[in-house]
Parts: structure tokens; sequence; C-alpha cells
């Protein structure tokens, strides 16, 4: 049509329904008879007619970068003059797209996941991510993680404060961590492929199970619960529990960390003193693993358990192997 119609040259695709009507039996786009006259151009009509194109999903790739250049490229004459830039034939639509710089900078995806995150959910907008990321190969894809992965772990925060009752945990990069493992799943499903292998993060999939066992664990206490028992107790401290108290306190607000070995006859307030620091961290939504050598000295703590259960060390300690269990910001307090 832009062969032979000079004023067909000067449309985008998507306005060829305003001076033309699309001819059946000849399969062939014709001139409007009937409209608005437009100037300069004889025996040429306007009317008020709008065209769309289907929609094309990003893992249809060449269909989709081919409607990409047919809404910004003006008479197209051929689909080989599509795939033409300054004079050079492109082998793929998507290598004239980067050349046209339709995709410069990812701006496309960036605004395809933008539009997305206004009418999404957060499962929907993590499959629309792993498609882009595993069939439409962008140029920064850590860069379109890190501006949507809180759009996309937006649900796992949802559900986690649900199953453990505290609506005041907030994001951590072990949640984004089962964001990442999620979206894997859904590349190797769809393509076959690692996140590594389309230039994306690996995630830590040894923390999977940790994140939702352990780290459900060491979330499920009620907090208002422990705010109140901190303001009732605190004030029962004697001068000596009070120092203890406030030494410990300002190594954790401080985040300054340390090793503290608390040394005092039986009977004195030792356990009384372990268990108001660990209230007053998990009061904070933190968390604090409650830790000891024995079974019995763990029973005597809020959420008590054994170092060798909690951190998995292994019962034989000549073994080459170690794994060790991953929280946020931990805090270990052993009871010895």
């Amino acid at each position: 049509m832009c062969e032979s119609d000079p004023f067909a040259a000067t449309l985008m695709y998507v306005e060829m329904p305003k001076y033309y009507t699309w001819n059946q039996s000849t399969k062939k786009f014709q001139r409007r008879k009937q409209g608005t006259p437009v100037p300069d151009w004889p025996q040429v009509f306007s009317t008020d007619a709008l065209g769309r194109m289907y929609t094309v999903h990003p893992r249809n790739d060449e269909c989709f970068y081919l409607r990409l250049l047919l809404v910004n490229v003006r008479g197209p004459k051929s689909f080989a003059h599509l795939k033409t830039v300054n004079g050079h034939q492109c082998q793929t639509y998507r290598e004239a797209c980067q050349l046209l710089g339709l995709m410069e900078n990812d701006s496309h995806w960036d605004l395809t996941l933008e539009d997305s995150v206004v009418s999404s959910n957060a499962y929907q907008i993590r499959t629309l991510f792993a498609i882009i990321i595993t069939t439409c190969f962008p140029s920064q894809p850590i860069q379109l993680w890190n501006k949507y992965k809180y759009a996309i772990c937006e649900d796992i925060l949802h559900r986690l404060r649900i199953q453990t009752n505290n609506p005041d945990i907030q994001i951590t990069d072990e949640i984004y961590n089962e964001g990442l493992i999620l979206i894997e799943d859904q590349c190797l499903t769809i393509a076959n492929k690692l996140l590594i292998e389309v230039g994306m993060i690996a995630p830590n999939r040894s923390m999977h199970d940790a994140f939702n066992q352990e780290l459900n664990r060491e979330l499920q206490y009620n907090v208002d619960t422990l705010q109140e028992f901190v303001r009732n107790n605190v004030p029962l401290l004697n001068e000596q529990q009070k120092q203890v108290y406030k030494t410990l306190m300002q190594a954790v607000d401080n985040n300054t960390g340390g090793l503290f070995f608390l040394d005092a006859p039986g009977g004195t307030g030792k356990t009384f003193v372990i268990s108001l620091i660990l209230a007053t961290i998990r009061s904070r939504c933190d968390i604090a693993l409650a830790l000891a050598s024995s079974g019995i000295a763990a029973t005597l703590l809020d959420g008590g358990r054994t170092a060798h259960s909690a951190l998995k060390l292994p019962l034989n300690l000549n073994t080459m192997i170690l794994q060790r269990a991953i929280f946020p910001d931990p805090v270990q307090w052993e009871n010895c």
C-alpha cells in the first residue's frame, strides 16, 4: 500500500482505518470516499474511525516486536522494510527495535511492569517478570528486579504476616530470596532456564526450607503480650540485673554485637534477665534465638532450643559438613 500510495506512506499502521477501509474481496486497503477532506491531499477523506491492533504476549517475541515496529514506524512498505534500519536489514524484528532505540535502557519493559503494578496482583507481576527475562531478554534485568521486587514479593510478605499473626513484619532479604525462587521456578517451566542464565541473581535455595519453617517459628510470638511482659518486669530488676540488661540491649541497639558470659550463683535471676532480653527484642518484631547446650537448659527459656538443633551443628565434630540456619539480623543468646 505504501509503495503505491504516497499519503499512506505518511501514516502509522494504526492510523490506516481513519483514512482507508479494508476490501475483503481484494484483500487491500482502499481510500474512503466520504468524510472530511484532508488539506493538500486530493481525494483523501478522514473519519473518526479508530483502529485497534491485537495485543501480543511478550512470550511470542517476534510477533511482539513486529507489533512494536508497526506502531512506531511510518509508512512500512513490507516486512523486510520494517527490518531495515539505516540501510541495514536486520535478521530479527527485535534487532530492528534495538537499533531504532525502541528498547533502549529497557524503558519498554520498565513501562510494562509499571503498568502491571497498578492493575495486577503480585503473582501476575511475578509471572510477567519471568516471561520478560526469559523470552524478551532485557539488557539490565537486575535493575528491573531491584525496582519492582517489593511489588513482586508483596504476596509473600502478606502471607507471612497472616501465618504468624504479626502485621508488623517487614520485608527482608529472605522474603526477596523466596520471590527469586518462585521466579526461577517459573523460568524453568517457561524456558527451562535458571535465573543466572538470563542475567539475574541466583537465589539461595538452601534458605528455602529455613524460610518456610525457621523464620515462621521465630516470628510467631504475640507482640502485645511480649510488650506487656517487658513493661511489667523491667521495673522488677535489681541494680546488677539492670546493668546486665542495659549493657546487652545497648549492644543490640547499636548493632555492635559481642560475646557476653553471665556468671552468677543459682537462684540469682539469670534466666529471668535473659528471658526479659529475649522478650524485648522479640517485641520489636526482631529475631532472638534462645540457644542452650542441653535440652534441659533450653526448656527454661521461651522458644529455647539446643544449639545443635537450631544451627544444624553436627554431632560428630570432626565432620567437614556444617549446615547453618540463616535468619535476618539474628541475635543469639547461649544459656550455659
